[in-house]
C-alpha cells in the first residue's frame, strides 16, 4: 500500500500497483471534457451492480469505436470501477485526451481529489 496517501484517493495507485480497497466508488454524475473537434466529453455515471456500459457516439465508431472503447474500458479497470455507465460524445480525440478525459471524470464522479504530486514522481 502506498504510505503517501493522505486520504482514501489522495494519492491512489493504478494498475497492478492497486489494492482491491483502492477501487474508485462512484458517487455521482461527472462530465469532463468538451464538443469542441479533437476532443470528447465523458459522461460517467454510476451503475451499481448492473457492470460497465459503454456509449459511444462519434462520426468515425465504425472505423474507430473498438479502439475507443478500448482505451475508456482500461482507464475504467486501473481505477478499479466494475460498475458505470458511461457516455463517450467522442470529435474526434486521441487515445491520450480520452485517457485524460475519462480519468478525470472517473475522479470526479468519486468525488477524490487527483495529487498531482504524483506526476512530479515519473
Amino acid at each position: 500500500m502506498n504510505n503517501q496517501k493522505a486520504g482514501r484517493f489522495a494519492r491512489p495507485a493504478f494498475g497492478a500497483d492497486m489494492e482491491e480497497e483502492d477501487a474508485m466508488v462512484l458517487k455521482k454524475t461527472a462530465v469532463a471534457g468538451t464538443l469542441e473537434s479533437s476532443d470528447v466529453m465523458v459522461t460517467v455515471t454510476p451503475n451499481p451492480g448492473r457492470g460497465v456500459e459503454i456509449e459511444l457516439e462519434s462520426e468515425v465508431k465504425a472505423a474507430f469505436g473498438a479502439a475507443i472503447e478500448a482505451v475508456a474500458r482500461r482507464e475504467l479497470e486501473l481505477a478499479g470501477v466494475e460498475d458505470a455507465h458511461l457516455l463517450l460524445r467522442d470529435k474526434g480525440a486521441l487515445d491520450c485526451v480520452i485517457s485524460a478525459r475519462v480519468r478525470c471524470a472517473l475522479y470526479r464522479a468519486a468525488e477524490a481529489a487527483y495529487d498531482w504530486t504524483r506526476e512530479d514522481a515519473l
